[in-house]
């Protein structure tokens, strides 16, 4: 597994707001749309391209179009709703599957109540998107999912992560290529299951709390 954690000013500026409790809802979602964006151009390095020629007003050229089959990305609901427009942005052609996804409060242990992906997943990249990796149960089912579905390669992005979850990743997917992004790595969970410092839910910071 390779693992990128972003460094830079504006990514730290803006996370700073995001886990400031006084941060209201609509700056938390506007917020959350630009890190992402930012995080996506990290996360999108590899993505398959080939060559197309063009014609510029002064002579034709060759320049890059994105590959076919072209990328999917899976947010993971609800939070990773909060993702997506960001990362559609800066990719507008790529397609978008859904997963949606529970964690047991208690047991921490997540639970797939809903999805919406090709059913054959073969040479396709795949980005999943999910603010928050703590303790990696669903992130990592979503990965998993997305395998069994001949999923080849698989890039997560997340707002921030700590480093129990990072580990459970890593131990799980062994042998397979997986990329992990992060905003920021955080110092540990506490005893709830929850980044610390962190920023709380990230979906009832998105969306409250029904």
């Amino acid at each position: 597994m390779r693992l990128h954690i972003a460094d830079h000013p504006l990514i730290t500026h803006k996370l700073t707001v995001l886990r400031d409790k006084r941060t209201p809802s609509p700056v938390f979602r506007q917020l959350t749309e630009e890190l992402v964006t930012l995080l996506a151009y990290e996360a999108t390095r590899s993505v398959r391209v080939e060559p197309i020629e063009i014609e510029t007003p002064v002579v034709k050229t060759t320049g890059v179009a994105l590959s076919t089959p072209r990328p999917l990305v899976v947010p993971i609901l609800r939070a990773g709703l909060g993702m997506l427009e960001g990362m559609v942005k800066l990719v507008p052609t790529a397609e978008v599957g859904f997963l949606g996804m529970v964690r047991d409060e208690e047991t921490f242990e997540p639970t797939t109540y809903a999805e919406r992906l090709p059913d054959d997943l073969s040479d396709r990249q795949c980005f999943v998107l999910d603010p928050m990796l703590a303790t990696g149960g669903s992130l990592g089912a979503a990965i998993e999912f997305l395998f069994k579905r001949g999923a080849q390669e698989v890039t997560a992005i997340c707002l921030l992560g700590a480093p129990e979850g990072v580990a459970a990743i890593e131990k799980q997917v062994a042998g397979r290529d997986v990329t992990l992004v992060l905003g920021s790595l955080d110092e540990r969970l506490n005893e709830k299951g929850y980044i610390v410092p962190g920023l709380g839910d990230a979906g009832d910071r998105l969306y409250g709390t029904v």
